[in-house]
């Protein structure tokens, strides 16, 4: 794809040492364009997460290449790693631990506005704008936290990720904490605010219907390697792996019924897959 806005390329990452060395990633290559969302999902040690945090520099990568805006930020240190936070952002999983419970919301999402320089009457207009954003009334600035829902917390966590105009947004499970219907709505918003912005976003989840919803394009990861990518309506509806099959068949849907004959199915195919081996 022309114009992507990341780049990776053979990305690979070892951690332990010696005989306790562990494999996380594969030669994992894909790219993102600007405005375009990209799904990660996998199962639980499938190396996604592990993906979005080598990109942010949490994670160092063994082997291969990370190109954002078309520069090698690979093995970009602190200062560099600053610099980026203006473009690069994120949104973790669990609305309750991410804020810090101890300060206002206005003084959450006037941080990283404060760190860059943008002073103080500036910061204050800028939260407000960010709180309507995310369809937050302007009271809540003035309140802790532990005051909202965990919806409400998420969207605040969305409103600080978007506090610096970024072009890219890695997403780290970021609905799995929140009921069904409180996923919805923030998914909505997510697609809103995109769709406002023009922000991208690396999207990670080990649910293949969160993923429909709000992806474009999908990468199916299992043990670290990809399985399986491409158009997300292709993949989520006609998938070539039988890993993503599995993952299909394991999403839940709100029908009882119908959830239970899924899981029918799926143990049929666990069955069928292991007899084969």
């Amino acid at each position: 794809m022309s114009g992507q806005i990341l780049d990776v390329a053979d990305l690979g990452v070892e951690f332990g040492h010696g005989r306790s060395k562990f494999r996380a990633l594969h030669d994992v290559t894909f790219d993102v364009a600007p405005g375009e969302t990209v799904g990660l999902v996998g199962e639980s040690g499938s190396g996604k997460t592990t993906i979005g945090r080598t990109i942010l520099g949490l994670v160092k990568p063994s082997d291969g290449k990370i190109t954002f805006k078309g520069a090698d930020i690979t093995h970009a240190g602190r200062s560099e790693r600053r610099a980026l936070s203006r473009d690069i952002q994120v949104v973790f999983q669990d609305p309750y631990t991410s804020l810090n419970p101890s300060l206002t919301i206005e003084a959450i999402l006037a941080e990283p506005l404060r760190a860059q320089g943008v002073d103080r009457k500036e910061a204050s207009r800028r939260v407000r704008e960010l709180l309507d954003r995310v369809q937050l009334p302007s009271d809540a600035a003035n309140r802790l936290p532990r005051e909202f829902s965990g919806g409400q917390r998420q969207r605040v966590a969305i409103a600080r990720a978007l506090a610096l105009r970024p072009s890219l947004i890695v997403c780290d499970e970021p609905v799995s904490a929140l009921d069904l219907s409180t996923q919805q709505r923030v998914l909505d918003l997510f697609i809103e605010i995109q769709r406002e912005t023009g922000c991208a976003y690396l999207f990670v989840s080990h649910d293949l219907s969160v993923i429909r919803h709000i992806s474009h394009r999908v990468i199916v990861l299992n043990k670290g390697s990809i399985v399986e990518s491409g158009d997300v309506e292709k993949v989520t509806s006609d998938p070539d792996d039988a890993y993503t099959r599995r993952l299909m068949m394991s999403a839940p849907i709100p029908d009882p019924s119908a959830q239970r004959e899924r899981r029918a199915v799926l143990e049929q195919m666990k069955v069928t897959e292991h007899a084969a081996k």
